[in-house]
């Protein structure tokens, strides 16, 4: 099966808190970042999500948002940071690779926002991803 989400980062279930109709998974990411994902239970279970579970995290890349450095009091809890690796734009969207220790991000987001941030091959920023944006798929 071929998927369209690029942002594919492996890594092993840490926790699995359930409730009657969603649950959180945290994962440990290969490169040794968690990372939270707001799932349903359903899920959870037909997955056969456990402790100690190899998974793959799958964000999609208009899902990624990007900042200069970590950001303080809101709800985002999954920041990751990273060194971005390549920026291409066209009129209105642009495309930036991030290299986060053991994988790769693409984020989606505006030309504007590429320039306000000035974006740039080296810089450093901190991906941005809201639990309910990252899905769970087996390893």
């Amino acid at each position: 099966m071929s998927l369209s989400i690029r942002n594919q980062l492996p890594g092993t279930v840490t926790s699995v808190t359930a409730s009657e109709a969603m649950s959180t998974v945290k994962v440990r990411l290969q490169g040794g970042q968690d990372i939270t994902a707001a799932i349903t239970t359903d899920a959870v279970k037909d997955l056969g999500f456990a402790e100690g579970a190899s998974v793959k995290a799958l964000v999609k890349s208009t899902e990624v948002s990007l900042a200069t450095g970590p950001v303080e009091g809101i709800s985002i809890r999954n920041q990751l940071a990273g060194i971005v690796t390549d920026v291409a734009t066209g009129g209105a969207m642009g495309s930036v690779k991030v290299s986060v220790e053991g994988g790769e991000l693409t984020a989606a987001i505006t030309k504007d926002a590429v320039e306000a941030l000035g974006l740039t091959s080296g810089s450093s920023v901190v991906a941005l991803i809201k639990s309910t944006e990252v899905s769970l798929a087996t390893a």
